[in-house]
């Protein structure tokens, strides 16, 4: 009997086009909910290369970039996000917080705003414009 000859290329690999993007998105957002968001946003920009302009994988790629405090690259991937759906209630609430973080508060208050108008039951939302207080004169 033979021994089985190691496979010379890993599964993983081997995978193309979705396929590999879903598993790529699965493993981002495991990391993401471990709290891991350096390293899901490394494995979730992969996801993002490999399939462009699918929000669900250009979500979990913001998120994990404004967790790991990469703020401009977390920007740009929200923004494509409202280019892909500019009615995305989500992405204009994280569109807003990233820019009062890189101190364009102005900007990030008019996203919030939008944020709220497109899902006014959200807490999180309505939280979020509250915390800036007033706005600014």
């Amino acid at each position: 009997m033979r021994p089985l000859e190691p496979d010379p290329e890993p599964a993983e690999d081997r995978l193309s086009g979705p396929e590999e993007a879903y598993e790529l998105l699965q493993r981002g957002t495991a990391l993401l909910a471990k709290r891991h968001a350096a390293q899901a946003a490394v494995v979730l920009a992969r996801a993002a290369a490999v399939e462009p302009g699918k929000g669900s994988i250009l979500e979990p790629l913001g998120r994990a970039l404004f967790m790991s405090g990469q703020l401009d690259r977390a920007m740009e991937t929200f923004e494509t996000l409202l280019e892909i759906d500019p009615s995305n209630d989500y992405a204009h609430y994280a569109l807003g917080r990233t820019l009062i973080r890189l101190g364009r508060r102005a900007e990030g208050r008019t996203h919030l705003k939008l944020a709220v108008a497109l899902a006014p039951e959200s807490r999180l939302y309505r939280g979020g414009l509250g915390r800036l207080g007033p706005e600014d004169r």
